[in-house]
């Protein structure tokens, strides 16, 4: 395909057969209101003046992109870079999407916003923006994450915001969601769902992928500044996909510049015990899209698993998967020991903790950097810093 006249989705949310609007009717008039106040929004000169101003002023923006010198040297290949999203204000990439969901928000009229969080860094970017603009703010998450980033939970908590736990299910990310939308379902007239990944229904992938396209725009401009030419590579974890997404779409056009998509591969390699889409997944839908979707035999959604929170979900975002059939961008996985090996492998080599999302796309350049030429150049997304995951990691290795 040619990704230079690449204009997707297109009115109806589809990339191709993935994607869609599979909610209930009620959800229909929220769903398209959203669409139109966002379209008006991206060409409101207005809206961007205040949503770079944001970015700029708030989340500290642009984040750097770091040569990692001791880790190029490492891995005796390709050049490394770091993308520095763990240094936006909030500790991720998750900030660039609540804060411009946030003022879409405004601009409806809304008063009240909902939200998701599995790693609990997309509940507390979205308590932070509902702050700064005066919102109230209720953030769903499951039992068992609450547990392991139970650091999130007080910081959302200080943030004003009320953190409501789900018990259903495997009470991860997957049930969060659902909690969500069921939310949503019945407070849509006053309250604004702030989905923090590139999926569930359209238009909510568009929107996500549009507002950390941010990523990618300023990784683009700043290695052409330091190398004066375009990377090699880019490679980002990729759990609903956001932040990878938001790295990969600027370059989609530019055909020398190849993808690596990280998905977790947990403790194996049966149903139940990893969460990678396209190593175990088929065609499915789930929470309002269409899109590769980890199943059971029976079609019934399968219990996932991955040492990090924010990449345990039973399903990935449909451009991606998209992207995935088209060739464009290549997906692998890696093992939770794996992720830990290259967190640990980070924080000594750089002095940079990261997330164990992050660190998976560390332990994916692992395998494929050293094979590079020298004179290559690869761009690593570090899509958010490791504060939340101490505690879990240390459990594995300390």
């Amino acid at each position: 395909m040619n990704f230079k006249k690449y204009k997707m989705p297109d009115s109806l949310g589809h990339f191709g057969q993935y994607g869609g609007m599979f909610v209930p009717e009620t959800l229909i008039p929220a769903l398209k209101e959203l669409d139109k106040v966002y379209e008006e929004s991206r060409q409101d000169p207005k809206f961007i003046r205040t949503f770079n101003g944001l970015m700029k002023d708030y989340v500290g923006r642009p984040t750097p992109l770091y040569f990692a010198e001791r880790l190029t040297r490492y891995f005796g290949g390709a050049k490394v870079y770091l993308k520095r999203e763990d240094l936006c204000h909030t500790g991720a990439h998750k900030i660039n999407n609540s804060l411009g969901q946030a003022l879409l928000a405004v601009r409806m009229g809304k008063k009240r916003v909902i939200a998701e969080t599995g790693a609990g860094q997309h509940g507390v970017a979205t308590a932070t923006a509902a702050a700064r603009f005066g919102l109230e703010c209720v953030v769903y998450m499951g039992e068992v994450d609450m547990k392991r980033q139970a650091l999130n939970v007080i910081r959302m908590q200080l943030l004003g915001t009320e953190v409501r736990p789900v018990y259903a299910g495997q009470k991860t990310l997957k049930e969060a969601v659902s909690a969500a939308i069921r939310d949503w379902v019945s407070s849509s007239r006053d309250s604004h769902y702030i989905l923090g990944s590139a999926l569930g229904p359209h238009p909510f992938p568009k929107i996500v992928r549009d507002f950390q396209s941010c990523i990618g725009r300023e990784a683009r401009e700043q290695i052409l500044k330091k190398e004066k030419r375009l990377p090699d590579l880019l490679i980002a974890c990729v759990g609903g996909g956001s932040n990878s997404i938001g790295l990969f779409h600027p370059f989609l056009a530019d055909k020398r510049v190849k993808m690596l998509g990280v998905e977790a591969g947990g403790r194996g390699s049966r149903i139940g015990e990893h969460a990678a889409r396209f190593a175990g997944g088929r065609l499915g839908i789930l929470q309002g899209t269409r899109s590769y979707v980890l199943q059971d035999k029976n079609g019934q959604i399968a219990l996932t698993h991955s040492v990090s929170a924010g990449l345990d979900y039973a399903a990935v975002g449909p451009e991606h998967s998209y992207l995935k059939d088209s060739g464009r961008v290549q997906y692998t996985k890696v093992s939770d020991k794996e992720a830990l090996a290259a967190f640990k492998l980070l924080s000594e080599q750089e002095g940079i903790i990261p997330a164990l999302e992050s660190a998976h796309a560390v332990a994916g350049a692992l395998k494929i950097v050293p094979k590079m030429r020298k004179n290559q150049l690869v761009v690593i997304n570090i899509s958010g810093r490791g504060d939340k995951d101490v505690e879990q990691a240390a459990k594995y290795l300390l």
